[in-house]
């Protein structure tokens, strides 16, 4: 019960709501049921009669019930009895009505809070953290541990509910005969504790389901974005035996599951019959009680028995899905404890120059960059060229922040980047990654990402700064036409020049291009090059590259090889140590 307890707490105003209208539901039906004491006493012991006679009224319920009716002034006749009856199970069904209404709501409420949890968390850690994580281990808390945690609350809540009913049940009960009240209590304990084996069991394979799931979406959603690689090499059945074998441990673990359900179930009917069958007996033929009084009696433990038969079916399905949650959240801990720290004020302004001076970074042991001194002046058009893993997508980290130098010191003009304000700054930069991500909607949202801050003519004038207008108007809809998930028809140049777009129509002062036409054959590339260089002058830029494309663009270049850069000079291209006055 301690998830049930965590969701409770989190929501209490909500849950109290729930559980108020639950408990007077219940009471509603006690009341009710109390009715049909007397008027089974009416039916059976004076049949002739319209009230309850006085040689019936030997329990303490009907005693409680003639005093009732006495005190108010009122006859307990046959109608008047039904019309209580009726009215007390209608009270019932509307405050039931209001706590499921709630609790459905609530269900709703606590997979979306676990779900926003999650992606704030996330996108709040550390940037070494976040690259290292496989995708699919936090798909699945978003999609499927998200909505089990949803459902241990809706079945904790229930089971609250069953035993709420049961205590209600109870205390009716208790006033007709405590002695068979104690007794049935005491065999429902028994029973219910014989079928706990089949609750563990439950929690197991829920616990195996969990597992399961979290490792077979993470290797799926990973599998997924290399298919092509592996397709190609005619090893894609590698990954497919893998899943194969995880997802006939996940069925293994359902099938464990729906055994424990169903015993359970079909156990309870046959338990309960023979137990009841001996207390009928008991009650007629032992204790000589009036039938009526047995009727009602054994109708009322009857009830109990099935209510708490009802809390364990519901206690089982919560602690089947209960291990989703503490999975989920333990993923929203451990992001919460890599939660980026920053702690500059300072607004940056950009007014001069971005520099590096004498930066090293390593990842744990391994340098990646060493006493690197770097100057990208405000305005100017820089690349930095080099081989695959030389750093150079470590130095664009370093700029925007997401990384922070082991030694040296980054400056952005006078001031050191540690001391900036990190989002302000980052909200001054435009990026554009090697991957061309376009969502499967308009040209005008892959432009905005849905921002509605900006006008058409902010993204006419980011599309013609990237060079895409021209394209763009041509198309059937114009910026209102659909990309498609792929991009659609456009080739990869035309989708590129949309991500430039995108990265331009905030007005940064700083574009970074990272590795952005690497995908692209050297024609498309060149375009691409001259349309930035047109921009020289009105924002500062810098590009990333393994090859030599930008070097006729730009005004300076760096080359970049095993952590070590050097300046290239514009004509000649000759390798010169860098200092932090090149």
């Amino acid at each position: 019960m301690r998830l049930l307890i965590t969701l409770i707490r989190r929501y209490p105003v909500q849950s109290t709501i729930t559980l108020v209208a639950l408990l007077f539901a219940g009471i509603a039906e006690g009341f009710g049921m109390s009715m049909l004491l007397p008027l089974l006493g009416i039916a059976i012991d004076t049949p002739s009669g319209s009230a309850v006679s006085a040689h019936a009224s030997k329990s303490a319920l009907e005693q409680a019930i003639t005093g009732f009716f006495g005190t108010i002034g009122m006859t307990p006749t046959v109608g008047l009895l039904l019309i209580i009856f009726v009215l007390s199970i209608l009270l019932k069904a509307v405050m039931v009505l209001i706590a499921n209404k709630r609790v459905g709501y609530m269900v709703a409420q606590v997979a979306t809070d676990l779900r926003l949890d999650l992606i704030r968390a996330l996108f709040a850690t550390r940037w070494e953290y976040y690259v290292h994580q496989p995708i699919g281990r936090f798909t699945n808390a978003f999609a499927t541990e998200a909505s089990r945690s949803a459902d241990a609350y809706l079945y904790g809540i229930r089971t609250i509910a069953s035993l709420l009913y049961a205590v209600v049940y109870g205390i009716v009960a208790m006033m007709l005969s405590w002695k068979a009240t104690l007794i049935t209590l005491s065999a429902g304990s028994i029973i219910l504790y014989a079928l706990q084996y089949l609750v563990i069991k439950a929690r197991k394979a829920g616990k195996r389901q969990t597992r399961l799931l979290k490792s077979s979406l993470s290797i799926l959603t990973d599998t997924l974005q290399s298919i092509k690689p592996l397709k190609a090499m005619g090893r894609e059945n590698m990954a497919d035996s893998v899943l194969q074998r995880k997802t006939t441990s996940l069925n293994k673990a359902l099938q464990k599951q729906v055994f424990s359900k169903e015993a359970m179930r079909a156990l309870q009917e046959p338990l309960l019959t023979i137990f009841f069958a001996f207390g009928l007996y008991v009650a007629l033929i032992w204790w000589k009680l009036p039938l009526s009084n047995v009727l009602i009696m054994v109708y009322m433990l009857v009830k109990i028995l099935k209510t708490l038969q009802k809390a364990q079916k519901n206690y089982q399905f919560m602690v089947v899905c209960e291990s989703a949650y503490w999975s989920l959240w333990s993923k929203v801990e451990e992001a919460q404890k890599e939660h980026e720290n920053s702690i500059g004020t300072i607004q940056p302004s950009f007014k001069h120059s971005i520099r590096f001076e004498g930066v090293s970074f390593s990842y744990e042991k391994r340098f990646i960059l060493k006493n690197v001194s770097l100057l990208f002046p405000k305005g100017s058009f820089s690349v930095i060229i080099g081989p695959s893993g030389a750093g150079k997508t470590t130095i664009v980290d370093l700029v925007t922040g997401l990384l922070a130098p082991r030694e040296g010191t980054v400056w952005i003009d006078d001031i050191p980047l540690a001391e900036v304000d990190i989002r302000t700054w980052r909200r001054m930069i435009g990026y554009v990654p090697q991957e061309t991500l376009l969502l499967n909607d308009t040209v005008l949202v892959n432009v905005t990402l849905g921002d509605a801050k900006f006008t058409e003519k902010d993204v006419e004038h980011a599309l013609r700064n990237a060079g895409a207008w021209d394209f763009v108007n041509e198309m059937q809809d114009g910026i209102y036409s659909l990309v498609g998930e792929r991009g659609g028809m456009l080739s990869g140049g035309q989708r590129q020049r949309i991500t430039i777009a995108r990265a331009l129509v905030h007005k940064p002062q700083l574009l970074i291009l990272d590795e952005a036409t690497s995908a692209l054959d050297p024609a498309r590339e060149a375009d691409i090059c001259e349309t930035l260089g047109q921009l020289r002058g009105k924002l500062t830029i810098l590009a990333i590259s393994h090859q030599n494309a930008f070097l006729n663009a730009t005004d300076r270049a760096y080359r970049l090889d095993d952590g070590v850069a050097q300046f290239l000079e514009k004509h000649g291209q000759k390798g010169q140590p860098v200092s932090t006055s090149a």
